[in-house]
């Protein structure tokens, strides 16, 4: 064995052990999938508010009960009850010792539980429960790990719905610092209402009516859209079977199926450009390197500030990308001018049908994987911290530098190293079937969140099978870009719904 082969073993099994510890690591986190829903919740609260127009009646009703749902308030309830029990359960299982946590992920589940019981007991209330209310906010109030501003803000709303009324000197400051959205609404109507002040109160219902119709607009573009692609990719994937069934070899799934590249390197050149581009370069050299500077100078610490932090995201990753395409271009420089057929991007040919048809088969398919996976992993297993920066962001100039982060940069980078790169490179060792599968997993590990390995790997297989059929780049970086964009959308209207 060489010393560079050796150097090359060893630096593998770092990587191995570094990414096995991370995906451990993961395993402690919770998902952002529960924020997610109760986000969605929130804005279909919001549509509830509103009132139709009296020359709209029955098409309003019509619309609201299709998106809403016969029973949205108790939809809600019980929504942010499961979520409830969810946090409950993990903080139990961390303070017993039955679960290792984070103290920084400690800490925000302890806020995000008195945040929901704050919610939840409003919505109790709207609902003729108010005795349930009261206990779940004197709960709030007796638990001491909570935030102060939270606990007083269940005392002043236990106040504004007991009987007789009792209304805390800073009960409005309260209820706009910790509620928002169709439960800050709520409060406020109740609040005004008690201190009778009529103007305050028509001003409200008019600035909630306009939110309420935003709303409504708002939800029939998440739901309805995905809900068209989705039956779109539903009725491909059916169709593309059914003629691999009647066809065989002459269908379009099989086009190109089993038909590999001319690969002039061995496995050693692969792990040089996973291990020491993608890993070493990208993963450790270049992040460490960027936070080292980020720590010496105060001034570009991305701390409270999104633009920075979305500044730092974007600049990270493409120094990352530079770094791994880098170290690819020199180790195949040997081999230039590479076989037919390698990294092909031309913008002739049916590629933009193979990406439109592959982000619409992708659609049902990962759905799917990720409800089976929601139920294995209840809320844990990490995710990506991208998605919290985004549906937390508030600033359009932030939000436009993320949509490039993830729905340009990435799919270029990451198509051009696993799917440009890794797949063909396999099939010199394996079929091509087995090259996407084995393609797919390295892509959805890479991640680095054991919640979104099965997902990411039913996706990495979608792009597989589009670029191999295809033979054109262009096709699965085009699949990739719509992911990542619609994801974001969906990101950015839920963050907005709570304003």
């Amino acid at each position: 064995m060489t010393i560079k082969r050796l150097v090359l073993f060893l630096m593998t099994a770092v990587a191995i052990l570094f990414t096995g510890s991370s995906l451990l690591s993961s395993w402690l986190e919770p998902q952002y999938q529960s924020r997610l829903e109760l986000y969605q919740t929130d804005i279909i609260l919001q549509a509830l508010s509103g009132e139709a127009s009296p020359n709209s009646q029955d098409s309003a009703d019509v619309l609201q009960r299709t998106i809403l749902g016969d029973k949205p308030l108790e939809s809600a309830a019980k929504q942010y009850q499961e979520v409830r029990q969810e946090i409950a359960a993990t903080l139990e299982k961390a303070s017993k010792g039955e679960k290792e946590i984070p103290e920084q992920s400690f800490k925000e589940q302890e806020k995000l539980l008195g945040e929901v019981d704050l919610r939840l007991g409003v919505l109790q209330i709207q609902q003729g429960q108010k005795e349930t209310a009261f206990k779940t906010w004197k709960t709030l109030q007796e638990n001491k790990n909570i935030y102060t501003t939270l606990n007083e803000t269940a005392v002043a709303l236990t106040g504004i719905w007991s009987n007789p009324n009792v209304i805390l000197p800073n009960a409005q400051e309260l209820i706009q610092a910790n509620l928002d959205g169709w439960f800050r609404f709520s409060a406020f109507e109740q609040l005004y209402k008690i201190q009778q002040r009529e103007e305050k109160l028509a001003a409200l219902r008019a600035s909630q009516q306009v939110i309420a119709e935003n709303a409504l607009y708002k939800l029939t573009l998440i739901g309805i859209v995905p809900i068209f692609g989705f039956l779109i990719g539903l009725g491909l994937l059916i169709f593309v079977i059914a003629q691999r069934l009647m066809k065989g070899k002459n269908s379009l799934l099989a086009q190109n199926g089993e038909i590999g590249w001319a690969t002039p390197w061995d496995v050693e050149t692969i792990l040089q450009v996973f291990i020491v581009g993608f890993f070493f370069v990208g993963q450790l050299l270049v992040p460490l390197s960027f936070q080292a500077l980020i720590q010496s100078i105060p001034e570009l610490r991305p701390t409270g500030n999104v633009r920075l932090q979305a500044v730092y995201v974007l600049v990270t990753y493409i120094l990352v990308a530079l770094g791994a395409l880098g170290i690819m271009y020199f180790s195949l420089k040997p081999f230039f001018p590479l076989p037919e057929g390698w990294f092909r991007s031309r913008f002739q040919g049916r590629w933009f049908l193979w990406g439109i048809g592959g982000y619409c088969a992708a659609l049902p398919i990962v759905t799917l994987v990720s409800l089976i996976n929601q139920q294995i992993w209840q809320g844990q297993g990490g995710s990506n911290p991208l998605l919290q920066l985004v549906l937390e962001s508030r600033d359009s100039t932030a939000l436009v530098i993320f949509f490039f982060t993830a729905a340009i940069a990435a799919p270029l980078f990451e198509e051009i190293l696993f799917r440009g790169f890794l797949l063909p490179s396999l099939t010199r060792y394996m079929s091509v079937s087995f090259a996407i599968a084995f393609s797919a997993s390295l892509f959805a590990v890479a991640h680095l969140s054991l919640s979104e390995v099965l997902p990411l790997t039913s996706l990495g297989i979608v792009l597989g099978i589009v670029y191999t059929r295809s033979r054109n780049l262009l096709a699965p970086i085009l699949v990739h870009s719509l992911w990542n964009s619609a994801t974001l959308a969906s990101l950015f209207i839920f963050g907005s719904g709570s304003q």
